[in-house]
This record gives structure tokens, sequence and C-alpha cells, in this order.
């Protein structure tokens, strides 16, 4: 059977939620939806998951997560640093905030030569999400590859969303468009963008499937994007507008898988309780078992 990696991003502090809550329990015995990602790439044939963390919160992170997963898959880890730049390059004085997504997965250049599927930490993307990206590489697909979800299945109830809405063409992405302020409204779905929805679009919520050559363009763009805005104080270098560069420029042609599992996250505090909810119908329906592992 081929190699799959899950790459995990946990590095992020929710900004909106307050907190690490990558952490924070969702599940009847203190499982984390980390927990629930790694159980459902286990189910789909992942051998191998990469954390990318902050080194200070490696510790705690191994105790509250990792440990369990002891002799269901193997485990690595990869840290994202602010100083951890490509020479000549300095971080600018009192910059905090990390460098993005796109430096998150150059951090796992090291520890990954097969094909990877990289995701957010904090969302709960679904069993069919895994499976139907885990078939694409086992059953001989080599390009990069996302799996898309119908926008009505990412919304929040609670305030307006960011997605990356999609265009794709044959099967193949031709754009995401990052649209903002996304809510179910008495009028139907509403964004800030004059734009008709009706929540059947294709969105990306960060699943995205690479295969190793990633890393060289990440490298190089990372280079270019450090010489354009590396002395602001939150610039970011994210993976949507690496791919949408490597599309346009016809370097790269992204896969789009379909699935139709709802996505859940918590953007807003108020998210968690309905979280909990979601998951503990799943397990009464028989979708996962009480305890993880």
């Amino acid at each position: 059977m081929k190699d799959i990696t899950l790459l995990v991003m946990a590095a992020g502090m929710g900004s909106r939620y307050g907190g690490l809550k990558q952490l924070d329990p969702v599940g009847p015995n203190g499982e984390t939806i980390i927990d629930y990602s790694v159980h459902d790439a286990i189910r789909s044939g992942f051998n191998k998951v990469v954390f990318i963390i902050r080194r200070e919160f490696e510790k705690e992170f191994k105790s509250q997560i990792t440990d369990k997963y002891e002799g269901s898959i193997k485990v690595e880890f990869a840290f994202q640093e602010l100083s951890a730049l490509p020479n000549n390059f300095k971080c600018p004085e009192g910059r905090v905030k990390p460098w993005g997504t796109g430096q998150a997965i150059l951090t796992a250049a090291g520890q990954i030569n097969e094909p990877f599927v990289a995701i957010n930490g904090d969302d709960f993307y679904g069993l069919e999400s895994y499976q139907v990206i885990a078939d694409y590489y086992k059953n001989g697909g080599d390009s990069f590859s996302m799996v898309a979800f119908q926008l009505g299945n990412t919304l929040s109830e609670f305030g307006g969303v960011s997605r990356g809405l999609c265009t794709v063409e044959s099967g193949l992405l031709s754009t995401v468009v990052e649209t903002h302020n996304i809510k179910r409204t008495a009028l139907g779905v509403t964004s800030e963008q004059d734009i008709e929805l009706n929540g059947s679009e294709p969105v990306s919520m960060n699943v995205w499937g690479f295969t190793p050559d990633l890393f060289d363009h990440l490298r190089s763009m990372f280079h270019d994007f450090l010489e354009r805005d590396g002395k602001e104080m939150k610039s970011e270098f994210l993976i949507p507008s690496v791919v949408n560069n490597l599309i346009h420029a016809d370097t790269k042609h992204v896969r789009v898988l379909r699935t139709g599992s709802s996505w859940f996250g918590v953007t807003y505090k108020e998210d968690r309780p309905y979280v909990v909810n979601q998951i503990q119908a799943l397990i009464d329906n028989g979708d996962y078992p009480n305890k993880l592992f």
C-alpha cells in the first residue's frame, strides 16, 4: 500500500476564539477535534501524521494529544518558528504573528517524501473527506488535489465567515476567491460581495493534497514573499495564494475531490457547544465509537 501522510497545522492560536483551541475537548471522553481527524485518517489508510506546532507547546501537546496514538499511527513533529527564515532574512523586531500556512508546511520538508494531505488542526472534516483524498493517491493520483465542501455545509450559526469560493473546470481547480462575511439570512446565503449564493457552491476548507515537489515551490516563493513583504508585521505567506499562483503559471494542476461531509469548526466561542452536539449525534448514529483511543 502506498504511504500517505497527514500534515496537521496546529501552530496557530485562535485570535477570535482565544486560547489553544486545538486542545479543547469536544468528545465525550475528552477527545479534541484533532483526535477525530487522526482517527478518520487511520481509517482511511494514512500511516503517518506530522504535527506542525510551536515548540513551547510540545510537552502539553504530547501529553494531551499525541501520546495516546502510540501503536496506532507513526507521529512526528515540525516546529513553526518566526526566526526560521532563509539566509539574509531577519524577522522584524516586535513581530509576533506567524508567517502563515505556507511557511508552516515548509517546516515539515525534511520529514515528508510521500504524498501528503495538509489540514487545519482545529477543523472537523468528516471521514469521507479523508477517504476521497487517500483513495486518490492510493490509486495512482500524482497531481495536487483539494477536497471541496458545499458552502452550505460550512457556515456558522453565530456570525459571518470567510470561505474560499472555488471555480472548477473539467474537474480541476481554476480559482479560489476568498469571500468574506458569508452567512445564512432570511433572504438566503449572503456575503460582502455582490454575488448570488445558494449554498451548493464548492469551497476550500484547507484540505489540500500535495506531492513532495511542493517544498521546492514553497522555498522559492517564500523567498520572493520575504523580499516583498518580509518587513511587515502582519504579512502572511498563505497556501491558497501559493496554489493560485502555481495554477495561473500553469505549473501545477489541482484535482478537485468532492465531499458531502459537514464541516465543523470553532470560529467563535459559541460554536463549541454546537460542535460537541454534532459529534455526539455522529456517535449516537454509530459513525464514531464513544471512546476513540
